[in-house]
């Protein structure tokens, strides 16, 4: 028995006439006959008393009727919640992010994205590397932005840009007079470095910079976070290594940035998402993302139309 055997048996029981019925069924009469009859064979009763003059239900039928209205509304109804829920699970928009993005990216494009489509809901999750790949493999982030790509089958990731590195140091420093500080001069510096996880593609850049090129600062000192180490640095208490974007953003007063004579290490900014998420709401987002004019340490744009799903 399938649903369309009982709207065939609804619609006759209703109009009660089978030429009626098959009109409002945009079907054939003699096919509807034949459904009423496979109907009544699989349930094993007559439905209908029929004669020449009339049809009329009978008194198994006119159980039978109720019943089958209950079990079309409620077939009804599952469509309409499941589809329901499919429209809401496209209205929200799940993005885990790391700092970089933060403070380069959301100022950019969630003031225009929020205004342009306000039934978009937006949930946002500061997240380190590891935790948002995690999440997104599981479904529970649609948009996530890392420093490291994530590779796995059902995920694309794009490169948005590459922040530059310099030397954060206390403005009062002698160094600060120089506009490119040669390396040697680091030597002897007391170096701070933040230990978060969230900062660990950072610090293994660092690290190797400083291992390549044989700096020997005086000592190293740890902080937790990036904000940590910028106060540490704005007391006078040492130098570090960090994203160029820190230094217009920080409100502290004692804080200058220098590039050293040395090229150091850029750092990606990776945007990835599941290839078969094809929520409109990603792809409002993906759309606007790559409309976006980002500055100098930009990196070439995909072409859109690979974003489209």
């Amino acid at each position: 028995m399938e649903l369309r055997h009982l709207r065939y048996f609804i619609a006759v029981a209703e109009e009660l006439n089978f030429s009626k019925a098959a009109l409002r069924l945009y079907t054939a009469q003699p096919s509807l006959s034949q459904q009423i009859k496979d109907l009544e064979e699989e349930i094993g009763v007559r439905l209908f008393n029929r004669t020449k003059r009339k049809v009329e239900l009978t008194e198994e039928g006119v159980v039978f009727l109720e019943q089958a209205r209950l079990t079309i509304a409620q077939a009804e109804r599952s469509i309409y919640l499941a589809r329901k829920t499919h429209l809401s699970k496209q209205q929200v928009l799940k993005i885990g992010f790391i700092t970089a993005a933060e403070i380069r990216i959301f100022p950019r494009i969630l003031p225009t994205f929020r205004m342009q489509h306000p039934n978009f809901k937006i949930e946002l999750s500061i997240l380190n590397d590891l935790e948002q790949h995690q999440a997104l493999i599981k479904d529970e982030l649609d948009i996530i932005f890392t420093r490291k790509t994530l590779t796995h089958e059902q995920v694309e990731n794009h490169v948005i840009f590459k922040d530059d590195l310099a030397l954060i140091l206390p403005k009062q420093h002698p160094l600060t007079t120089l506009e490119h500080i040669p390396l040697s001069a680091l030597n002897g510096l007391d170096f701070i470095t933040a230990t978060s996880n969230s900062l660990l593609v950072l610090n293994q850049a660092v690290t190797q910079f400083i291992d390549m090129h044989h700096i020997s600062f005086k000592s190293k000192i740890k902080a937790k976070t990036i904000v940590d180490t910028l106060n540490l640095i704005n007391t006078g208490q040492g130098c570090a290594i960090l994203p160029k974007y820190v230094d217009p953003f920080s409100s502290l007063p004692n804080i200058a940035t220098r590039d050293l004579d040395a090229k150091l290490p850029t750092l990606d900014l990776v945007m990835s998402h599941k290839k078969q998420n094809t929520s409109a709401a990603v792809k409002c987002f993906l759309d606007m993302l790559y409309s976006l004019s980002i500055p100098s340490t930009e990196v070439d744009k995909p072409n859109i139309s690979d974003f489209k799903t």
